[in-house]
């Protein structure tokens, strides 16, 4: 854990989808302690007039260049390092890649540790 799923629309460059890859990884290890070489990520692009979202909602100004990072992982952090999280991710989009913070939406999936099977069909986690 945890599963990273970024969707964006079509027309990045590789190196700009593996750096928002890189960026998210090291978020998550360095706030909410998730294990060196956990990284399990998904990057999709999508057609403009399918990647939909609202762009003004809670008056947030978000432009065609807004990403989606979603992100599965166990329960049990704390508020405040979830917020650290969101923050790193986005610092590290502005700076990195001059990414509007306008444009990074993300949503945390969380789930019980037995909930999880990283190969063989066993639940690696589970009590």
């Amino acid at each position: 854990m945890p599963l990273v799923r970024i969707d964006l629309a079509k027309g990045k460059s590789i190196e700009f989808r593996r750096t928002v890859g890189d960026i998210v990884y090291a978020a998550t290890v360095n706030t909410i302690n998730v294990p060196q070489n956990d990284r399990f990520q998904v990057i999709t692009e999508h057609d403009p007039e399918m990647f939909i979202f609202d762009p003004s909602y809670l008056g947030i100004a978000r432009s065609a260049d807004c990403i989606f990072i979603q992100i599965t992982l166990n329960t049990g952090r704390t508020t405040d390092a979830k917020k650290s999280l969101f923050k790193a991710i986005v610092d590290g989009m502005q700076a990195r890649l001059n990414h509007r913070p306008e444009d990074v939406f993300i949503g945390l999936v969380e789930t019980n540790k037995e909930n999880w099977s990283f190969g063989n069909g066993l639940a690696q986690y589970a009590a």
